[in-house]
């Protein structure tokens, strides 16, 4: 199974029980041979608080299955830019597997609140900005985030627990307007160059890769991306205000 089998066999933590052990469950069968069927049911897998890799790419490959039929139908050139995305993120290899798997996530229903609530009380919040992150990347992959996506994602959000701030940070990276850059650092464009200072301070630190480092390398590296956006957003709004 290459490092998607590398993922899903460090276990699932607590993603082994609740909707998202049901949904994964019921789909054993169709993505692993029976020598590899230890990795999900034996002691590697038996429920923890913790959040393992293999539990955080579950997560989101759920998460994304129900992104993806939000506007009722899944096109073959969704499946192309998820497919593309993975690849940036992790790897020829291992996005294969994940769509393989996506597939699969397609036919079900997938019940998102229940879902949502569960990665809510069991992952940190910083991996929960990450899911975030990475379901307006997917939407966005083909230059364009629908407004279904956007409201279900919003939903997803509210769900998970993530502020309403922090979610018009993330979107603003993606769904760009004359204040994104702003909306990116939490502030207002009357904030003062001290104030903006400060927010530059406080997003780079809960943005930071470090904070996801626990999911493993492919993951930080993933995360690189939402923290050089606020870079990038610190730079524009410095450039515009001519400060050196």
């Amino acid at each position: 199974m290459g490092k998607f089998g590398k993922w899903i066999g460090g276990g699932l933590g607590w993603a082994v029980g609740g909707p998202i052990g049901a949904i994964f469950g019921f789909m054993v069968g169709s993505l692993i041979d029976g020598s590899s069927a230890e990795m999900l049911t034996g002691r590697t897998t038996g429920y923890s608080g913790r959040t393992t890799t293999g539990g955080y790419v579950m997560s989101l490959l759920v998460l994304v299955s129900a992104v993806m039929k939000a506007d009722g139908k899944v096109l073959k050139s969704e499946l192309d830019y998820v497919k593309r995305f993975m690849v940036q993120s992790f790897g020829e290899a291992s996005a294969t597997e994940a769509v393989k798997l996506l597939r699969d996530l397609l036919k079900q229903t997938i019940p998102v609140n229940e879902v949502c609530r569960q990665i809510r009380q069991n992952m940190n919040y910083s991996a929960r900005l990450q899911l975030l992150h990475f379901l307006f990347g997917i939407a966005n992959a083909d230059a364009h985030v629908e407004e279904n996506e956007r409201r279900l994602i919003e939903n997803i959000a509210k769900e998970m627990g993530i502020g309403n701030s922090d979610f018009e940070s993330i979107q603003a990276m993606f769904v760009r307007n004359v204040n994104a850059d702003y909306k990116i650092l939490e502030i207002e464009p009357t904030a003062s160059d001290e104030d903006l200072k400060k927010a530059y301070r406080r997003m780079a630190m809960k943005y930071h890769p470090d904070k996801v480092s626990h999911l493993g390398d492919d993951f930080q590296k993933a995360a690189k991306d939402k923290f050089q956006m606020v870079n990038q957003a610190y730079e524009n709004i410095k450039k515009e205000r001519k400060i050196a």
